[in-house]
């Protein structure tokens, strides 16, 4: 994006976004605002790096990164000044620890995002000599002052807060905050100014694969590339590692209280994400722009494995039971992620047929749209497509077998049905595919000029046989689960009905029995046999 595009669209994004500040007040078209506002800060990210330069996409990703989680850690830091003037002490005794955590989390981002596009500029630890080397080096050291202020912080103010002495305290700490800031970005200023060891040079006589990708073309895919080849995304790196840790850091709160979390969903759910890393930033991400099939195994564990470990982890549950309640008013995490289950919206995309309407839906509108061009040409296409079969196969799998509530889910044998027909439109798209007689987005596979791996239309037809057979393993495993859940649901409605027989009897069991007894004493006596027979009394009329 050229510099005037950017800055306009950021312009008009802030008068449109100062309007808004003041005009809503409720909670849901805040988190709206909040989040355009964020979104209004990526356009400038993209105008500081040569669109050409093969590092072109990490480079945007990382420096977006770093804007935002700086944007959010400075503009926290401002509101926690004007809240501090107009707001009591016992009220900033609940803002500070919230805050502190915001800005931990801000800190993180902007720290890992520094030191990625540090090493996308340095490119060797010899550069750590040059100028440029010298700059990173000081603002790393900034950042790490910042952050051993962020722990005094937390220690020693927030212990005090509700404390009129403490105010002496806090100014000194926001004195030496924004100071600390005030480094960092002079540093960042510096280093936009300097040249660096290997920056952003357009790629010299770029081969086909490098025109389209902007990367040079991996070598031949083997069986060690599977377990060697990385291709790491900052945004993914953060995700998972942050899905990870708030995951682990609820069930270590749990423990803690004396309340037990299965070991089962734990391993689960860390499968899960870490699968979704090795999807999003291992061989499949490297491979899956030059081969047809790889691109499918991704959709494949995107859509259907990695939900299948998601959802037993139950993180739904887990964020309610172990995320503090909020009891003046204003909405945590526990609050926001509560309303967002219970949310209009969130009923009708957990609803079983939307769920699956939109789980094979998204098959044949991706592929034969070109929403799939989109996903493969722009970055956000590509991000966009991650998050999109990962959350449309998690709806699917979480109305069969989820933990999590949901509003609504169909009896065990329609879930059978349902999945039954699900399968066979899943294989009915990969035969699609494989009886295709021309490449699906030609310009892009049949264009890269690659010189291994078979053919762009033998290797569609092998992405095709993914889909159709590969991709019906874990659809197998699902079925099996839900077979399993509908024998435990009987066993425990089996064993409830005996509970409760023994608290307070069963009266139709009993009326059965007093039957059955009164039958086998009528046959009792049959059996005896007839007693002294008794002539009746002739009446006689004469």
């Amino acid at each position: 994006m050229d510099v005037g595009r950017a800055w306009l669209i950021t312009t008009l994004a802030g008068a449109v976004l100062t309007v808004l500040a003041f005009a809503v007040r409720s909670w849901t078209s805040t988190l709206v605002v909040g989040m355009l506002g964020l979104a209004a800060l990526v356009p400038m990210a993209t105008t500081s790096h040569d669109g050409a330069a093969a590092n072109h996409t990490a480079a945007v990703t990382t420096l977006a990164l770093h804007i935002v989680g700086a944007a959010v850690w400075l503009g926290g830091l401002v509101l926690l000044v004007v809240l501090r003037a107009s707001t009591t002490p016992q009220r900033m005794a609940h803002v500070l620890p919230r805050y502190s955590t915001i800005a931990l989390i801000a800190f993180v981002v902007v720290a890992v995002s520094g030191y990625a596009r540090a090493a996308l500029g340095l490119g060797s630890w010899e550069a750590l000599l040059s100028a440029y080397g010298v700059i990173i080096v000081g603002k790393a050291g900034s950042l790490l002052a910042v952050g051993l202020l962020g722990a005094v912080y937390r220690r020693r103010l927030i212990a005090r807060a509700g404390e009129t002495a403490a105010a002496r305290t806090f100014w000194s700490l926001i004195a030496l905050e924004l100071a600390f800031m005030g480094i960092a970005s002079g540093a960042a200023a510096a280093l936009a100014r300097t040249a660096p060891p290997v920056g952003d040079v357009p790629i010299a006589d770029p081969s086909p694969a490098e025109q389209l990708t902007g990367s040079p073309l991996p070598p031949e895919l083997g069986i060690a590339q599977w377990f060697t080849v990385w291709e790491i995304d900052l945004l993914w790196l953060l995700v998972c590692g942050f899905a990870l840790f708030f995951y682990l850091a609820g069930v270590v709160r749990l423990h803690r209280r004396g309340d037990a979390w299965p070991i089962f969903r734990t391993i689960s759910w860390c499968a899960g994400i870490l699968l979704l890393f090795w999807v999003a930033s291992g061989p499949v991400a490297a491979y899956e722009n030059y081969l047809f099939s790889v691109h499918m195994v991704g959709h494949m564990l995107l859509t259907m494995a990695i939900p299948l470990l998601l959802v037993p982890g139950a993180p739904v549950t887990l964020a309610a039971r172990a995320i503090r309640k909020r009891d003046d008013g204003t909405r945590g995490g526990r609050e926001w992620i509560l309303w967002a289950v219970h949310s209009p919206v969130a009923r009708v995309l957990t609803n079983p047929i939307v769920a699956a309407a939109l789980f094979v839906g998204s098959l044949w509108v991706f592929y034969y749209t070109d929403i799939f061009r989109w996903a493969l040409y722009d970055h956000l296409g590509h991000l966009w497509m991650i998050a999109h079969f990962v959350i449309t196969g998690y709806l699917f799998v979480l109305s069969l077998i989820g933990i999590d509530p949901v509003p609504y889910r169909l009896p065990y044998a329609f879930r059978l049905i349902l999945l039954i027909g699900v399968m066979a439109m899943h294989a009915f798209f990969g035969i699609s595919i494989m009886m295709q007689s021309g490449l699906m987005v030609a310009d892009w596979f049949g264009a890269m000029g690659r010189t291994w791996g078979p053919t762009p239309l033998e290797d569609q037809y092998i992405g095709g046989g993914v889909a159709w057979s590969v991709g019906e393993i874990p659809t197998l495993i699902l079925a099996i689960a839900v077979a399993i859940q509908w024998s435990r649901s009987d066993d425990r409605a089996q064993r409830r009905r005996d509970r409760h027989v023994d608290r307070v009897g069963d009266d139709e069991l009993d009326a059965y029995n007093a039957r059955l007894a009164t039958l086998a004493d009528r046959d009792s006596r049959l059996e005896a046999g007839p007693g002294p027979r008794v002539t009746p009394p002739v009446n006689r009329r004469g």
